[in-house]
């Protein structure tokens, strides 16, 4: 697998991968939903670094291939270097591509995205297009974030509005509600579209709110990237601050963060 260096704007893989079990639970809570597939490779698309690898590989394989898919250099070294139990390369091949205008060499099996479509806009014209990719009788499985709206997420865009107005324009999330999902993709075939809202607990943190802890490998990328060493300490703080106000720390030091998540499932006609 070639990939191109990684940049100062990647992913960063130790960051994110602090919080695996919280962030691979709905993508389990996912696969458990898929039943038999019909011939064709399985797609982790956006596989970043590969955690829900293992997973995928103890349900299809050696039946299907496991191909991954991700824009992310950093990601896809971490992919790559994920072993199965018999010590066999995880993934059959890893893609380093943007996942909007990827498309497969042949109809999948499977095309399994978890936490990664919600970076890309138009859905309503991404997710038919995903689904008319697949073979008769191919699923497409995803689950996305849907917590613009919480305080966690709300938070980021307040504080940046408030100490920087107007450098952070920020578009409003592309994540429908689980309905909107079903009546899209019911003429395509038989659509299942829930949503979820997970109570994460997380535990105390060396420095900072435990919410920023989280948030900073993911949502809060886009408005740090713009600014200065100066201008992210000024944020972070104010950012923390806020966090203690919305997710107050129980007695033991830990937080209890709501998440709500977006599901669907479709099976090709």
């Amino acid at each position: 697998m070639a990939v191109s260096p990684p940049s100062p704007t990647d992913w960063d893989p130790a960051r994110y991968g602090a919080f695996r079990d919280l962030r691979l639970r709905p993508a389990l809570d996912l696969l458990a939903q898929v039943g038999e597939l019909p011939k064709g490779d399985v797609i982790d698309l956006g596989c970043g670094d590969g955690a829900v690898g293992p997973a995928l590989a103890a349900r299809f394989r050696p039946k299907h291939d496991l191909i991954g898919v991700d824009a992310s250099s950093a990601m896809l070294e971490q992919a790559a270097g994920r072993m199965t139990q018999w010590e066999n390369p995880l993934y059959g091949g890893l893609i380093q591509a943007d996942i909007a205008q990827w498309s497969p060499p042949a109809p999948p099996a499977l095309i399994f995205s978890n936490a990664a479509l919600n970076w890309l806009q138009d859905h309503a014209a991404l997710m038919p297009r995903l689904a008319r990719m697949l073979a008769a009788g191919g699923v497409l499985a995803v689950q996305m974030p849907r917590q613009e709206a919480a305080p966690s997420h709300r938070l980021l865009r307040e504080v940046a509005e408030r100490l920087f107005p107007g450098r952070f324009p920020v578009a409003p999330s592309p994540v429908l509600q689980a309905g909107d999902y079903a009546e899209m993709l019911l003429p395509l075939g038989e659509v299942r579209a829930w949503t979820t809202d997970y109570i994460q607990m997380l535990d105390p943190v060396a420095q900072g709110h435990p919410v920023r802890a989280f948030t900073e490998s993911t949502a809060m990328r886009r408005f740090v990237q713009g600014m200065t060493g100066e201008e992210v300490a000024a944020y972070v703080a104010a950012y923390d601050l806020a966090l203690a106000q919305a997710y107050p720390a129980l007695p033991d030091g830990r937080v209890l963060f709501p998440f709500t998540r977006v599901f669907f499932t479709l099976e090709r006609a």
